[in-house]
Protein backbone atom coordinates (compact mmCIF):
# COMPACT_ATOMS: atom_id res chain seq x y z
CA UNK A 1 0.00 0.00 0.00
CA UNK A 2 1.62 2.96 -0.79
CA UNK A 3 1.48 6.31 1.45
CA UNK A 4 0.88 10.04 0.10
CA UNK A 5 3.58 12.38 0.89
CA UNK A 6 1.95 14.43 3.23
CA UNK A 7 1.45 14.30 6.84
CA UNK A 8 -1.32 11.87 7.81
CA UNK A 9 -0.68 8.08 5.56
CA UNK A 10 -3.34 7.39 3.55
CA UNK A 11 -3.62 3.98 5.91
CA UNK A 12 -4.60 6.21 9.13
CA UNK A 13 -7.28 8.61 6.60
CA UNK A 14 -8.86 5.71 5.35
CA UNK A 15 -9.31 4.01 8.52
CA UNK A 16 -11.26 7.31 9.58
CA UNK A 17 -12.62 6.65 6.93
CA UNK A 18 -14.38 4.00 7.66
CA UNK A 19 -14.65 4.44 10.93
CA UNK A 20 -16.36 7.40 10.47
CA UNK A 21 -19.07 4.88 8.27
CA UNK A 22 -19.18 2.71 11.20
CA UNK A 23 -19.68 4.76 14.08
CA UNK A 24 -23.22 4.73 15.65
CA UNK A 25 -21.72 7.59 18.73
CA UNK A 26 -22.72 11.11 17.14
CA UNK A 27 -19.77 12.94 19.45
CA UNK A 28 -17.26 10.18 18.33
CA UNK A 29 -18.03 10.34 14.81
CA UNK A 30 -17.83 14.00 14.86
CA UNK A 31 -14.38 14.11 16.12
CA UNK A 32 -13.56 11.13 13.89
CA UNK A 33 -14.66 13.55 10.76
CA UNK A 34 -12.79 16.31 11.87
CA UNK A 35 -9.56 14.42 12.16
CA UNK A 36 -10.13 12.60 8.45
CA UNK A 37 -11.80 15.51 6.24
CA UNK A 38 -10.59 18.62 6.16
CA UNK A 39 -12.77 21.55 6.86
CA UNK A 40 -14.01 21.99 2.98
CA UNK A 41 -14.80 18.21 2.61
CA UNK A 42 -17.26 17.13 -0.15
CA UNK A 43 -18.63 14.23 -0.63
CA UNK A 44 -20.89 12.71 -3.14
CA UNK A 45 -22.08 9.31 -4.71
CA UNK A 46 -25.61 8.54 -7.26
CA UNK A 47 -27.74 8.61 -4.13
CA UNK A 48 -26.01 11.09 -1.45
CA UNK A 49 -24.09 14.71 -1.45
CA UNK A 50 -22.95 16.31 1.78
CA UNK A 51 -20.53 19.30 2.48
CA UNK A 52 -18.55 20.11 5.75
CA UNK A 53 -18.36 18.42 8.70
CA UNK A 54 -22.39 18.90 9.59
CA UNK A 55 -23.19 17.58 6.34
CA UNK A 56 -21.11 14.66 6.92
CA UNK A 57 -22.32 13.62 10.16
CA UNK A 58 -26.18 13.95 9.15
CA UNK A 59 -25.29 11.71 5.52
CA UNK A 60 -23.83 8.76 8.06
CA UNK A 61 -26.47 9.42 11.01
CA UNK A 62 -29.30 8.54 8.20
CA UNK A 63 -27.56 5.37 6.51
CA UNK A 64 -27.48 4.58 10.07
CA UNK A 65 -30.99 5.09 10.70
CA UNK A 66 -32.09 3.41 7.64
CA UNK A 67 -29.78 0.46 7.24
CA UNK A 68 -29.33 -0.02 11.23
CA UNK A 69 -26.37 -2.61 12.07
CA UNK A 70 -25.02 -2.11 8.04
CA UNK A 71 -20.82 -1.39 7.67
CA UNK A 72 -18.52 -0.34 5.07
CA UNK A 73 -15.50 -2.39 4.78
CA UNK A 74 -12.34 -1.82 2.75
CA UNK A 75 -12.14 -4.20 0.06
CA UNK A 76 -8.20 -4.66 -1.22
CA UNK A 77 -5.58 -2.35 -1.13
CA UNK A 78 -5.44 1.64 -1.31
CA UNK A 79 -4.23 3.17 -4.75
CA UNK A 80 -2.57 6.53 -4.50
CA UNK A 81 -0.41 8.67 -6.17
CA UNK A 82 -0.03 13.30 -5.97
CA UNK A 83 -3.22 14.34 -3.73
CA UNK A 84 -5.05 11.22 -4.90
CA UNK A 85 -6.45 7.94 -3.38
CA UNK A 86 -9.27 5.03 -4.52
CA UNK A 87 -10.40 2.34 -2.89
CA UNK A 88 -12.70 -0.39 -3.56
CA UNK A 89 -15.41 -1.08 -0.41
CA UNK A 90 -18.66 -3.05 0.11
CA UNK A 91 -21.75 -2.44 2.15
CA UNK A 92 -23.77 -4.81 3.96
CA UNK A 93 -24.48 -6.46 7.41
CA UNK A 94 -21.49 -9.02 9.42
CA UNK A 95 -21.18 -12.40 7.80
CA UNK A 96 -24.18 -11.50 4.88
CA UNK A 97 -23.83 -11.19 1.58
CA UNK A 98 -22.79 -7.20 0.98
CA UNK A 99 -25.89 -5.30 -0.43
CA UNK A 100 -23.96 -3.25 -2.28
CA UNK A 101 -19.98 -2.66 -3.57
CA UNK A 102 -17.99 -0.16 -5.24
CA UNK A 103 -15.37 2.41 -5.70
CA UNK A 104 -14.23 5.76 -3.99
CA UNK A 105 -11.81 8.42 -5.58
CA UNK A 106 -10.57 10.52 -3.05
CA UNK A 107 -8.69 14.29 -3.10
CA UNK A 108 -6.54 14.62 -0.02
CA UNK A 109 -5.76 18.59 1.30
CA UNK A 110 -2.36 19.07 1.83
CA UNK A 111 -2.42 17.80 5.21
CA UNK A 112 -3.74 14.65 3.94
CA UNK A 113 -6.96 14.43 5.23
CA UNK A 114 -9.76 14.12 2.51
CA UNK A 115 -10.98 17.19 1.10
CA UNK A 116 -13.21 15.31 -1.52
CA UNK A 117 -14.47 12.25 -1.99
CA UNK A 118 -16.90 10.94 -5.17
CA UNK A 119 -18.02 7.11 -4.50
CA UNK A 120 -19.37 5.11 -7.62
CA UNK A 121 -21.46 1.94 -7.23
CA UNK A 122 -20.05 -1.09 -8.92
CA UNK A 123 -23.03 -3.11 -7.84
CA UNK A 124 -26.56 -2.69 -5.58
CA UNK A 125 -29.28 -5.51 -4.73
CA UNK A 126 -32.19 -5.29 -5.72
CA UNK A 127 -34.62 -4.22 -3.44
Amino acid sequence: MAETSTTVPITAVTDGYFAMWSEPDPARRQAIIAATWSEDATYVDPMFTADGYPGLDALVRGVHERFPGHRFTLVGPVDTHHDRARWAWQFGLDGAEPMAAGVDYAELAPDGRLRAVTGFFDRVASA
